[in-house]
């Protein structure tokens, strides 16, 4: 439901008709006969997606079974980050200046969340919504994704990308992940599904100490569906496999 508000917010539209009108070859795609769809157009096309998701899923699945064929690297490894998409609705956080915090909002599904500084752009608070994506380091294609208010933390939504990859028949051999993945929930989630995580050290104290060590601690496993050999022992719970660098 939060990925199908955000899609309705006019500048995202707006970008995405100029996006198509400035790219022949996107144009040549979804508009062979040279007229691009409005925006209004696009907001009706939306409303239809909504009403059947098992329809647009199942497409999607199609769509990566098939790319997979054609492209047997597709998905090998991957990337996951998450992007901040603000909310097309009025997010004052307080009624009014030094008063309290406002309980209800224009959009009821969005909430406050934190965000990074990128280009000139500062970081701080935002109001809206965070999609968590699933990439392919080699194509730059997304595999799976997942829509959350604004205060949901990257972490846990690591563990259901993963099993939405393995449902796409996507097994991945390594996934990078930036610095703010770095804690054992997201080590337990890949070695458990025996992918090899690439994640930066974060620079605590103990690491600037040098009591973390970017030296593998634990194996990555092995593939999916195979038995592990009997010397190998199982990770353990929260340590720094393979990959993990300064």
């Amino acid at each position: 439901m939060a990925l199908a508000k955000s899609l309705y917010a006019l500048p995202t539209w707006t970008r995405t008709v100029a996006l198509v009108s400035e790219h022949p070859a996107l144009a040549a795609v979804i508009a062979p006969d040279g007229a691009v769809p409005s925006r209004y157009a696009r907001y009706r096309f939306t409303a239809k997606l909504r009403e059947h998701p098992d329809l647009l899923q199942g497409c999607i699945a199609r769509a990566v079974a098939e790319l997979k064929k054609r492209n047997s690297t597709l998905g090998k490894d991957v990337a996951i980050d998450a992007s901040d998409m603000p909310a097309y609705a009025n997010g004052q956080r307080f009624k009014s200046k030094g008063g309290k915090e406002r309980e209800k909002f224009s959009d009821a599904d969005a909430s406050w969340g934190h965000r990074s500084a990128v280009s000139t752009r500062k970081g701080g608070g935002f109001y809206g919504y965070r999609l968590h994506l699933a990439v392919c380091s080699k194509t730059d294609l997304p595999l799976a994704w997942r829509v959350e208010t604004g205060k949901m933390n990257e972490t846990p939504t690591v563990a259901p990308l993963l099993d939405r990859l393995h449902a796409l028949g996507i097994d991945p051999e390594t996934c990078a992940l930036d610095a703010w993945y770095d804690n054992a929930t997201v080590y337990d989630a890949c070695s458990e599904r025996n992918f090899a995580p690439v994640i930066p050290l974060r620079e605590t104290a103990a690491s600037m100490a040098g009591g973390d060590s970017p030296e593998p601690t634990a194996s990555a496993g092995p593939a999916r569906g195979a038995a592990r050999p009997a010397s190998a022992s199982p990770p353990r719970s929260g340590s720094r496999p393979t990959g993990c660098t300064r």
